[in-house]
């Protein structure tokens, strides 16, 4: 039960976190055309469109996570037998995963605190406040943290999503 509320909290955000896509797209197409077109550089449109990116890529690691879709390397357990694979699954990820994806959380959490805590801001011709993108790196690493449990619990359990789960 608690993969299933892990599992729809990482989906509700990587839905909402894909529109972003559509938004630094617009903000490209925004500055391109007043560059070449109206021959009127935008000053922001680079810092913006950078720090959309970054929420956009580290937002949606536990979504990546849920639907699988990070690179993975199987030579060798995808001669194993379904639970041998299981549970080779499940110790990397208490020896590899959680402490990783632990480490990424706190001192995330303690690059953004400090950030904030300067008043740390980008070196463009804009200076736009890093700490937001920060604290998304750590809440990121929560998202990624908790999917982990998620999948782990799957394993474990020795649960198969259905498809209309996915």
């Amino acid at each position: 039960m608690l993969f299933r509320i892990i599992d729809g909290l990482n989906e509700i955000v990587g839905r909402l976190v894909s529109v972003v896509a559509a938004i630094f797209a617009a903000i490209i197409i925004y500055d391109v055309f007043m560059r070449y077109a109206m021959n009127a550089p935008t000053r922001w449109a680079f810092d913006v469109t950078k720090q959309l990116y970054g929420f956009y890529f580290v937002l949606l690691g536990g979504y990546a996570l849920r639907h699988q879709a990070h690179v993975r390397v199987d030579l060798i357990t995808e001669t194993l037998s379904a639970t041998v694979r299981r549970w080779v699954e499940a110790a990397g990820y208490v020896i590899f995963f959680f402490p990783f994806a632990w480490v990424f959380m706190t001192r995330s959490y303690e690059f953004a605190s400090r950030a904030f805590t300067q008043g740390e801001t980008t070196y463009g011709s804009v200076q736009l406040p890093v700490y937001p993108l920060k604290m998304a790196m750590a809440v990121a690493a929560a998202l990624l943290l908790i999917q982990g449990v998620s999948e782990f619990l799957k394993l474990v359990l020795n649960r198969q999503e259905s498809p209309r789960d996915a």
